[in-house]
């Protein structure tokens, strides 16, 4: 899974926002040192416009990269209000890696981890991973309306007594009805700055991004305590 975190920073030029890049093996999550960090724009992939080395931390120094006006993420609007970039990873004894669509927001700090996947005999092709349009700009389907009083049916499963913060979560991938979907275990944390990281800008104020997280975190919560997830 690619997860696009991004966290406001201190004293970036205007219309230019900032990147740094993790690369960790997928075994262990320890740190790839030494990893060549290609950075271009996206949909010019072969053409470089820095690049990077990680350190013995797997990661790279923080560069600048243009970025569109910051009131394109203030005020609604037609307008793309980030940036977006190719990374390209390679790394000794490692599968390579190329991330699509790293969003760069003006007067922000992107942080993109990489997972790369320790090479076997036979060198497997390029993984390519694709970051979607983010929520507040793409076009996607409206979200299924819920019922405000849900029912609370006797499954035989084991519900909660209290509202509990879980190590992981359950995350359905399809709507509810669709039986068909996967099913995949998220760190709760991770979950989190996933849903942030693709419904808010970093470029708000802080108190709209606290009341937003805390949203999500409620959401999430509820649907953990509940198990409505289970019902639909």
């Amino acid at each position: 899974m690619s997860v696009n975190i991004i966290h406001a920073a201190q004293n970036a030029g205007p219309d230019t926002g900032r990147l740094k890049v993790s690369v960790t093996s997928s075994l262990g999550l320890i740190p790839i040192t030494d990893a060549t960090v290609k950075i271009s724009y996206k949909g010019m992939p072969d053409s470089a416009i820095e690049t990077l080395n990680t350190d013995m931390s797997g990661q790279t120094e923080e560069i600048s990269l243009p970025a569109p006006p910051l009131e394109y993420s203030l005020e609604p609007g037609s307008e793309q209000p980030y940036s977006e970039y190719n990374i390209e990873v390679n790394a000794p004894g490692y599968e390579p890696v190329m991330v699509s669509g790293t969003e760069i927001l003006p007067d922000s700090l992107a942080l993109q981890p990489i997972q790369m996947n320790p090479m076997e005999i036979e060198q497997r092709e390029e993984e390519m991973i694709v970051i979607p349009d983010h929520t507040l700009y793409g076009e996607y389907p409206p979200k299924i309306p819920e019922d405000e009083i849900k029912p609370i049916d006797e499954t035989g499963e084991i519900v909660l007594s209290r509202v509990v913060i879980p190590e992981y979560v359950v995350v359905h991938d399809g709507v509810p009805s669709d039986a068909s979907a996967s099913n995949y275990y998220v760190k709760y944390k991770d979950y989190i700055k996933n849903v942030a990281s693709s419904e808010i800008y970093a470029t708000w104020p802080e108190s709209a991004i606290y009341a937003n997280v805390l949203a999500i975190m409620s959401v999430t919560l509820n649907r953990v305590y509940t198990e409505w997830y289970r019902k639909q």
